[in-house]
C-alpha cells in the first residue's frame, strides 16, 4: 500500500469520524427536541382532560365524547375513551400534518422518548393518553436527511480534494521513489529536477549526491575490475614472456654446451697433439700450439660461464635443491671473504619448469644484489615448503636500501616481482633489522615434512 492512500485512509476515517460526531450531535438534539415537545403536550393535554372532567363528567362518556370531538386531535397525544364496561366509546383521529409520511422505524426508535401512558378515571368511564411522538419524529427526519447529504457530499468533496492535494504534497516523495526504482533497475545516470518546497529540495539534493556517489562507485568498481583484468592478462602475457625466454635460454645454452663446447674441446685437444709432436723439435710451433689449447681453456671457461648464467643446466639435470647448492657454492668460491647460508626446510615437492626457474632466479638476483650493491659480508638463503606453498627468503646484512633497489632505472627487483606475481604469488623487499634488505616471495606448492639445513 502506496504512503498516499495510507495517508488518505486515516484522513478518511477522520473525516468520518467527524460526520458520525456531526450526526450525532443533529439526533441527540431531535432527541431532545423531541422529549421536550412531547412531554410538554402530553402533560398539558393531561390537565386539559382533568379540568373539564368536573364539567362534562356528570353528563356520562356520551358528553365526554362530545367534547373531545369538538375538540378534536390534541397534538402529540392519541386520546381513547372507554364506558364503564371497557368499550372503546371514542378515538382521536389521525393527525393531518404529513399525513402518509413516517419516519423511519431505526430513527423513531432512537428520537422517541419511553413515555407511559396516563389513565384519566371518569365517573362513568375513563380515558387513555398516549404520546404521540411520530410528527416530531417525522419533522427531525426531514431536518436530517438535507444534512446527510450536506454531509456526504462533504465527506466525498473532501476526500477527493484531500487525494489530490496530498499527492501534490507527496509528489517529491514520488519523484524520489520514481528515481529509486530507475537506479534499482541500472540507470545510475538518473538525476532529480528541482523539487518544489524546503524539503523537495533537501530530498532532491539529498538523493543527487546519493545517486553520484552511486556512479562514481560503479565506474570505480568497472575500473577496478578492468585494471584488474588488464594486470591478469598482463601477469599471464608476463609468465609466458619469461617462460619463452627461459625455453630460448636453455635451448642457446645447450646449443652452446653441446655444439661450442665441443668444438673448443677439440680445438685443445688439436693443440695438445700438435705441441706434443713439435716438442723438441720446433720450439716456436709448440709454443703456439699451447697457447691455442690456452685460449680454448680461457674461450671453454667462458662459455661455460655463458652457460651457467643462461640457464643453470643442474637445474633441468638435478632439480632445484642441488641447482641453488651449486649457485651458492660458486658464489663461495668467488667471494671468499662473504659468508652465504643455505636453509631448506621440508624436502621439496616436484615443481614445474616455471616455478622452478622462478625460484632459483629471485635468489640469484637477490644474492646478486647483495654482493654487487649491499657490500653486505653475509647472506642468508631460507627456502621453506609448507601448506601455503614454497616461500623463498633472502637477507643480508650490507648497506643496501630496499628503497634505492627500487628506484627508476633498477630493473632487478621488478623483475623478482613479475616472476612472484606471474605465478600467483607474492613478493615483499624490506629493511633487515639491524641493517641490510630482506627479500620475501611466496609461490603455491606443497607440504612437505623433515627438515634440513645447509650452510
Amino acid at each position: 500500500m502506496s504512503l498516499r492512500l495510507q495517508v488518505n485512509l486515516i484522513i478518511t476515517v477522520l473525516l468520518g469520524l467527524l460526520s458520525s460526531l456531526l450526526i450525532g450531535l443533529q439526533i441527540d438534539n431531535t432527541r431532545r427536541g423531541v422529549r421536550e415537545e412531547v412531554g410538554g403536550a402530553n402533560v398539558v393535554a393531561s390537565q386539559l382532560i382533568s379540568r373539564v372532567d368536573w364539567v362534562y363528567g356528570q353528563g356520562g362518556v356520551q358528553a365526554m365524547a362530545a367534547f373531545l370531538s369538538r375538540v378534536g386531535r390534541i397534538r402529540a397525544n392519541e386520546v381513547e375513551l372507554y364506558d364503564d364496561k371497557g368499550r372503546l366509546i371514542y378515538r382521536s383521529p389521525p393527525s393531518t400534518y404529513k399525513a402518509g409520511r413516517e419516519a423511519p422505524q431505526w430513527y423513531a426508535r432512537i428520537v422517541s422518548p419511553p413515555l407511559t401512558p396516563k389513565e384519566i378515571t371518569l365517573p362513568s368511564g375513563r380515558i387513555l393518553l398516549h404520546a404521540d411522538p411520530s410528527r416530531a419524529a417525522l419533522d427531525g427526519w426531514d431536518d436530517l436527511r438535507p444534512m446527510l447529504w450536506m454531509v456526504l457530499a462533504g465527506f466525498l468533496l473532501g476526500n477527493a480534494l484531500v487525494y489530490y492535494l496530498v499527492g501534490r504534497a507527496m509528489r517529491p516523495l514520488h519523484l524520489a521513489a520514481r528515481g529509486l526504482r530507475r537506479m534499482e533497475q541500472g540507470a545510475w545516470d538518473t538525476r532529480l529536477p528541482d523539487l518544489p518546497g524546503s524539503e523537495g529540495r533537501l530530498i532532491g539534493h539529498a538523493f543527487n549526491s546519493m545517486a553520484q556517489s552511486v556512479q562514481d562507485s560503479v565506474e570505480a568498481r568497472r575500473q577496478a575490475r578492468e585494471a584488474t583484468q588488464a594486470l591478469a592478462e598482463n601477469r599471464e602475457l608476463t609468465r609466458l614472456i619469461h617462460e619463452r625466454i627461459e625455453q630460448e635460454r636453455g635451448a642457446i645454452a645447450r646449443e652452446l654446451h653441446d655444439e661450442l663446447g665441443q668444438q673448443v674441446t677439440a680445438i685443445k685437444s688439436i693443440g695438445l697433439a700438435i705441441a706434443q709432436r713439435a716438442a723438441g723439435q720446433d720450439a716456436q710451433t709448440e709454443q703456439s700450439a699451447r697457447l691455442v689449447a690456452a685460449c680454448a681453456d680461457q674461450l671453454y671457461d667462458g662459455v661455460h660461464r655463458l652457460i651457467a648464467r643462461l640457464r643453470p643446466l643442474a637445474l633441468d639435470r638435478f632439480g632445484l635443491e642441488d641447482a641453488l647448492r651449486d649457485l651458492l657454492g660458486d658464489w663461495r668460491l668467488r667471494h671468499p671473504r662473504v659468508t652465504i647460508n643455505l636453509a631448506i626446510s621440508g624436502p621439496l615437492p616436484t615443481l614445474d619448469d616455471m616455478h622452478a626457474t622462478a625460484v632459483y632466479r629471485i635468489a640469484q638476483e637477490a644474492v646478486t644484489n647483495a654482493l654487487r650493491h649491499a657490500g653486505a659480508s653475509r647472506i642468508d638463503v631460507a627456502l621453506r615448503a609448507d601448506a601455503t606453498g614454497l616461500t623463498l627468503e633472502v637477507a643480508d646484512n650490507g648497506q643496501g636500501q630496499s628503497v634505492e633497489l627500487e628506484a627508476r632505472g633498477h630493473y632487478g627487483v621488478p623483475g623478482m616481482r613479475e616472476r612472484a606475481q606471474a605465478l600467483g604469488g607474492s613478493f615483499v623487499i624490506e629493511p633487515a633489522r639491524p641493517c641490510g634488505v630482506r627479500v620475501h616471495a611466496h609461490l603455491p606448492g606443497a607440504r612437505q615434512d623433515n627438515e634440513r639445513k645447509d650452510s
